[in-house]
């Protein structure tokens, strides 16, 4: 039987959303182990004069916590 836990976390690129995404999940990785996936929740866009200057994701991410 496997226990997954899932938190939610905020990531932002200045290039593109899939950057964003994988930015959120190498960080995560640092303190989170055994990641098994990732729910892209929210996505949105920051502007500065006109133009899209940030990319930004909020994503639920799945992690086992028990496995036997």
């Amino acid at each position: 039987m496997s226990v997954a836990k899932v938190i939610e976390i905020s990531a932002a690129s200045p290039s593109s959303f899939e950057d964003a995404i994988r930015r959120g999940i190498e960080t995560a990785s640092k303190t989170v182990k055994g990641i098994q996936g990732a729910w892209i929740s929210e996505q949105k866009v920051q502007v500065t004069d006109d133009q899209v200057s940030e990319f930004r994701v909020t994503m639920r991410i799945s992690f086992v916590v028990k496995d036997s």
